[in-house]
């Protein structure tokens, strides 16, 4: 489904994703009709702008007219939709949130100009709707009023940004038929950096990209397509991304050369796509720079000349880039270069490039997938999952404010089951972010239906037991657990330039549920999956039906037929994808089973194993040291039981990965049924190519049924009880 001549346009194609704007159903997003006749705006910024232009868009292409703005609706009279910040917007917003239009408001407690002086819920003494304070909306946030005094619609904001949030919100609430007389919205980011991170490569290709080639670049030179650019800022936008970096974290040798004169124009050029949408833009960049394109000879972080060519460096891109967002930095894995060549530790070089970052407000990411990846397989005590723990952890406390690190969800890679990292939690003076895999990498490569809400919510809720409080992995990510000023979300997106963007159309609701989570980690996963439906089928309740049930059910058939009771790997080498068990048994890279004709799993207790399971704080700990206590789902990751092992289902090892490989075969073909209750009920294209995928994903859940099965009855010699054929 690669590119072809007018898929932009084309309904069936899924360009327009979230963002088409369909004709709402009877009754929904018509009802806002009245209201759509004018959009009053009257700021220059180009944020506001940005947020004007959209609102237009959307309610063209809902109510089949377009709406007066500019001189034509300044003077806000009749029924109209106005936007802006408070106090500076139009005085019809001023008197809509309660200030005088002479902009009379006070300070906020930072000295700078306030937006009112309401009580909590944005109401004054009288209890009647007020003004909210500048805390209350923050960098960020928004609200959203319905005045019937005023017959208006208004969306007010303290900076331009909040103006942009709340206007793709409103937009939101439409298309769910939220009532205009029941709008009284105040919203805030949970999390200060919303972040996705690009695996793409200078000659086009994706590092774990399933939906085609990247459309940044080809053939090693920026492709200059504004328009998809500006589409794709839209769609991040409009789920609250706030950050984007561009390349790849394993930086190869053209594109160590992004930070220099060569090239800072074209990346330039990027960034003033994203920041006209309120996202900023960052570079993974190579820790050797400074020898491969820097004529030195050395990296060490301590040395004075490499302090200052960093200085130098930083001063050149901001340059080109003044809000450069900073550095993305992978370093000392999997064969990058790092500081631990010179015999220092992740803390001096981090703290190297921040310091360098700092006078112009950057920050320096700096990841925590930091292990030894020539692991001899014959040793069972050197154990992947302690790495990031056991590297990072002494050194709590020792960063410099603008670095965050940044943490993948679970202490390996990406499984389709894996246990919360026990880094969140543990480093309470380091600024954290969460990284998430958006892109399918072990979850079916969006060949393979995985709605991966459901997943990440799990991990955002784990209580870490950090504090005597309840302190789950969505607080420490907010800084409201420890404090701390940097922290955020980020994930590997899974986007390229297949027509839909995401090869499997419907792997665009992991695209938008991330974004959405990011912005609120109290969102459920159904709420977001209908949102998701609505937007981009329509409101149909037939179809939202069909479909929620589809991605609500997706990832737990995909761990059926795949992944049994938290052992991952069971992948073809190198790619990933599809069904072999001994893949990475033998490998260097620390991703093992241990199966033998007596039992599986991996020994991580304290007890007798690796140690990992003490890296949680208690009572986490003792959950996962014994295995009468230890989840189902996690067992076979944190202990080597016997195949006739008793779970808590009631069902034997062994059994259990007979019956939910059969389970997850089954409803893998039921998926396709489902699917097809639709047919004739959306555009032929957006149907068949679902289709399409739906039907390779049943035909391959088999093949892993049979490989799976067969392994472990040959290997244990234990039949199925339900007798069933195996090979």
């Amino acid at each position: 489904m690669n590119e072809t001549a007018g898929y932009r346009e084309s309904a069936d194609s899924g360009y327009k994703a979230w963002l088409g704007y369909r004709r709402p159903e009877s009754g929904r997003g018509g009802q806002y009709a009245s209201w759509c006749t004018a959009v009053v705006s009257s700021e220059e910024h180009p944020l506001i702008q940005t947020a004007a232009a959209e609102l237009v868009r959307a309610i063209t292409a809902l109510t089949g007219m377009t709406p007066q703005t500019g001189a034509a609706s300044a003077a806000g009279e009749g029924p109209c939709i106005v936007i802006g910040t408070i106090p500076g917007g139009p005085p019809l917003l001023r008197r809509v949130f309660g200030v005088d239009t002479a902009g009379r408001t006070g300070a906020d407690a930072a000295g700078q100009p306030g937006v009112g002086t309401a009580g909590p819920n944005g109401t004054n003494a009288a209890g009647q709707p007020g003004a909210y304070t500048a805390e209350q909306l923050g960098e960020e946030g928004f609200a959203i009023r319905y005045s019937e005094a005023e017959d208006c619609i208004a969306v007010g904001a303290a900076r331009p940004a909040g103006v942009l949030h709340g206007v793709f919100h409103l937009l939101r609430l439409m298309a769910a038929g939220q009532p205009p007389a029941e709008l009284d919205v105040l919203e805030q980011p949970s999390n200060r950096l919303r972040m996705v991170n690009h695996w793409d490569n200078f000659d086009g290709s994706i590092e774990r990209g399933y939906a085609g080639r990247s459309f940044f670049y080809d053939d090693n030179r920026f492709l200059h397509d504004t328009e998809r650019l500006r589409d794709y800022a839209r769609l991040l936008a409009s789920v609250g991304i706030n950050g984007i970096s561009i390349n790849n974290v394993n930086v190869h040798r053209l594109e160590t050369l992004f930070i220099t004169e060569l090239y800072l124009p074209d990346v330039a050029e990027m960034a003033a796509v994203f920041r006209a949408y309120g996202i900023r833009l960052f570079l993974s960049v190579n820790y050797a720079s400074t020898l491969e394109i820097g004529a030195l000879t050395t990296a060490d972080p301590l040395d004075p000349q490499v302090q200052e060519w960093w200085k130098r460096k930083a001063e050149e891109i901001y340059r080109f880039i003044p809000d450069f967002g900073g550095f993305v930095v992978k370093a000392d894995s999997e064969n990058r270069p790092g500081p631990f060549t010179y015999g220092r530790n992740h803390a001096d070089g981090a703290n190297m490039l921040a310091e360098a970052l700092a006078p112009y407000g950057g920050l320096v990411i700096w990841r925590c997938f930091v292990y030894n990846c020539k692991q001899d397989w014959r040793d069972r005590k050197t154990d992947r999952a302690r790495a990031a723990y056991d590297h990072f952890k002494p050194l709590d406390g020792c960063f410099h404010d603008n670095v965050v690190l940044q943490i993948k969800n679970g202490p390996m890679d990406f499984q389709v089951r894996e246990p919360v990292s026990p880094l969140f939690g543990a480093m309470e003076d380091t600024g954290q972010v969460l990284e998430f895999q958006i892109t399918q990498e072990y979850t079916g490569q969006q060949r393979h239906l995985c709605y991966l809400v459901p997943q990440w919510k799990e991990v955002l809720d784990f209580n870490t037991c950090a504090a005597p409080d309840d302190a789950p992995v969505k607080r420490i990510i907010a800084g409201t657990l420890h404090g701390r000023q940097h922290n955020g979300i980020a994930a590997v997106v899974n986007v390229g330039n297949d027509a839909n963007w995401t090869g499997h159309l419907l792997a665009q609701a992991n695209l938008y549920g991330y974004g959405r989570l990011a912005w609120n980690p109290e969102l459920g996963a159904e709420e977001i999956a209908e949102e998701w439906i609505a937007l981009t089928f329509g409101g149909d309740e037939r179809q939202v039906k069909v479909i929620r049930g589809m991605l609500l059910d997706s990832w737990r058939i995909y761990e059926n037929y795949t992944a049994p009771l938290g052992v991952g790997w069971m992948v073809n080498p190198e790619h990933h994808y599809g069904p072999n068990v001994d893949g990475y048994e033998y490998s260097q890279w620390g991703t093992y089973h241990y199966a033998d004709h007596h039992g599986i799993g991996v020994d991580r207790t304290v007890k007798s194993g690796t140690g990992y399971s003490g890296q949680y704080y208690s009572p986490v700990a003792e959950l996962y040291e014994s295995p009468d206590s230890c989840p189902d789902e996690l067992l076979l990751f944190f202990h080597h039981v016997p195949y006739t092992y008793v779970l808590k289902s009631g069902k034997t090892v062994i059994q259990h990965i007979y019956d939910t490989h059969f389970e997850g075969a089954e409803q893998a073909a039921e998926l396709v049924a489902r699917w097809q209750q639709l047919a004739g009920e959306m555009e032929e294209g957006l149907y068949a190519q679902v289709l399409a995928r739906l039907q390779e994903q049943a035909e391959h859940a088999k093949e892993w049924r049979d490989r799976i099965n067969t392994y472990f009855f040959r290997i244990s010699g234990i039949t199925d009880q339900a007798g069933r054929t195996i090979y």
